[in-house]
């Protein structure tokens, strides 16, 4: 599929342009020898400043794939797939119709990165309120915060 990859510490790692990835998620899923049935995690990082950052974009997209009937076995490899994108680009395809689990896993990613799933079923903030306007995991955003929570009163174990 001409896809970079890598070994590290017995996981295989394989970064996947946005465009394909759908394509090679179906096959990893569906390939008998494969069958890559689980998706363990969706995360992201953020690379801001990072030294050593990838040239490929600022954020990681991160899927983390497992075999099940294989891993019974002899043991498949952990898969972990990575998606490069840049700020002015945040949207890649949803893997909930091959993975119903991806739901929540995308929506924190959404809400804590502000990166899109296109056609996902529901997406929308999980962690924060509907109101909240930043993306409290990127490097850009102060370790303070932005003064959002100072308007909201302080509740005691008396008061709730």
């Amino acid at each position: 599929m001409g896809l970079k990859g890598a070994q590290f510490r017995g996981d295989t790692h394989i970064i996947v342009p946005k465009e394909r990835l759908t394509e090679v998620v179906t096959f990893l899923k569906s390939d008998p020898d494969l069958n890559y049935n689980m998706l363990a995690d969706v995360s992201a990082v953020d690379y801001l400043d990072y030294p050593g950052a990838p040239k490929d974009g600022r954020f990681g997209l991160i899927y983390v794939l497992n075999s099940i009937p294989l891993q019974a076995g002899d043991g498949a490899p952990r898969l972990i797939l990575r998606v490069f994108l840049n700020d002015n680009d945040l949207e890649v395809a949803s893997l909930v119709p091959l993975y119903a689990g991806a739901e929540w896993l995308e929506r924190e990613v959404f809400d804590m990165f502000g990166i899109k799933f296109a056609n996902h079923p529901d997406l929308r903030r999980i962690l924060t309120w509907d109101s909240f306007k930043n993306n409290p995991l990127r490097k850009d955003y102060p370790v303070t915060g932005k003064g959002e929570r100072e308007q909201y009163p302080v509740l005691t174990r008396e008061s709730s």
